[in-house]
């Protein structure tokens, strides 16, 4: 695909709205629309890499409450021909139907490949990939299957909404105690996932969130890794112009 004259690809992931609590997590938020509101004139496309909420469950007739700027302003986005692909990813793998057909969003359940400008991309959310963490890899496996969604379907809204959030407040992201040291290439698992592909193929960037620490490491002479890192600390994400991608923080 060729990227029109003046316009950029965008990457962004792990807002986690809904955490530490309602008043900074809105504060996000608005944060986040202003971003996408600077980036509009000049977005072709918009990838928004997963963990958007730090959960999210969609009974048939009830969605988590809140997060309605952003939703709002992804629907305008779209709306204006603007294509949004969203991501699964750990926190909101639970997003059926209700976000792609009323925010216009293209969803995205695992990694896709695309390429721009002649530029090759390998782009997901990046949970399980990579060597070990065998026991996250089963529970992913147990949380995606459908027997589990439709056991916490059973749950009443509020109890099976507010079981979760209770949870959620209790993670890493909001007790601010998530892990945000580089470990090397020989310890990430997302650098060692990447060489491990470019042993049968060549991509010319690796675009992954989840890790939380904004990453842009070069594999090799022609391909390079690169991580959004999040919207809780660090409000960093990547732009391709056409040529060159690269990490930027909003509202340095």
């Amino acid at each position: 695909m060729t990227i029109p004259s003046g316009k950029k690809i965008f990457f962004s992931s792990d807002f986690h709205l809904g955490v530490p609590n309602d008043e900074e997590s809105l504060k996000r938020e608005k944060k986040i629309v202003r971003w996408l509101d600077s980036i509009a004139h000049e977005a072709h496309e918009i990838y928004l890499l997963g963990d958007v909420f730090d959960f999210w469950f969609e009974y048939k007739q009830a969605i988590p409450k809140g997060f309605v700027r952003l939703q709002g302003k992804i629907a305008q986005l779209t709306d204006s021909g603007i294509k949004i692909h969203w991501f699964y990813g750990n926190h909101d793998m639970w997003i059926f139907d209700y976000i792609p057909k009323e925010l216009g969003v293209e969803l995205h359940k695992s990694e896709i490949t695309k390429v721009y400008n002649g530029k090759s991309f390998f782009i997901g959310h990046g949970d399980g990939l990579g060597p070990g963490d065998k026991g996250y890899k089963l529970i992913k496996r147990i949380f995606r299957s459908k027997f589990c969604q439709w056991c916490f379907a059973r749950l009443h809204p509020n109890f099976g909404i507010g079981l979760a959030n209770y949870f959620s407040r209790k993670s890493r992201i909001s007790t601010g105690t998530a892990d945000d040291t580089f470990y090397g290439k020989e310890k990430e698992m997302l650098i060692q996932f990447c060489y491990s592909q470019l042993e049968t193929q060549h991509f010319d960037y690796f675009v992954f969130g989840h890790r939380h620490l904004p990453i842009d490491f070069e594999l090799n002479d022609t391909s390079k890794y690169l991580n959004t890192g999040d919207w809780v600390k660090y409000f960093s994400y990547a732009e391709f112009n056409g040529e060159d991608l690269e990490l930027k923080i909003f509202e340095n």
